[in-house]
């Protein structure tokens, strides 16, 4: 009865995989028109410098030119204090414009394979960039507690193919007003926009 029931399935998977790709077709233009971007799961990085923090970023479309929301995460363990203020230096070849209008802090629920990343409550703050566009501070009302997945949210258009290094440095609450490194999102778009 075994030995009979094996042979019915070999027989059926060739024919089930089959009848998949017939009922569910899809095209290499249908994946790259849904193409995502995120910190890839592994990355090999010439001259590695223990002081470089790799930190996690989702973008919604990672193709050049395209409306895109990008979300640049900071987990729990990517800061160990409250977070007065937060600044992010931008490449100075990032050729799309942002503005205060465009970016928000927020605590953030980071994706994964079940659940998508997504602002859950927007933290009351002042942004500010600067007119060259290589600078975003962002000036909560109230010290960031730790604990908690924060990020900045932008909805902007993509700039050219290219790799970004977008780098993060938090200042905490205290007498002396200094701002520590906190990591690095390296940002990749692709081409296939342009």
């Amino acid at each position: 009865m075994q030995e009979r029931l094996t042979r019915l399935l070999k027989g059926l998977l060739p024919l089930s995989a089959f009848s998949l790709a017939l009922l569910f077709p899809f095209s290499a233009a249908d994946v790259r028109a849904q193409s995502a971007g995120s910190s890839s799961g592994f990355e090999f990085r010439w001259n590695n410098d223990r002081d470089f923090r790799k930190l996690y970023y989702f973008l919604t479309l990672s193709e050049a030119k395209s409306r895109s929301d990008y979300y640049l995460v900071l987990g729990p363990k990517d800061r160990k204090t409250a977070l007065l203020k937060l600044a992010i230096s931008v490449p100075s070849y990032f050729d799309s414009q942002i503005t205060p209008a465009d970016v928000r802090l927020c605590t953030i629920q980071q994706g994964g394979i079940v659940s998508r990343t997504r602002c859950l409550e927007t933290i009351p703050a002042t942004v500010e960039v600067a007119p060259d566009g290589t600078a975003i501070e962002i000036f909560p009302d109230r010290p960031v507690p730790t604990g908690t997945t924060i990020g900045v949210y932008m909805q902007i258009f993509n700039p050219s193919a290219g790799m970004y290094q977008f780098n993060a440095l938090g200042q905490a609450p205290g007498a002396v007003p200094i701002s520590g490194y906190l990591g690095s999102w390296v940002v990749e778009i692709n081409g296939a926009g342009e």
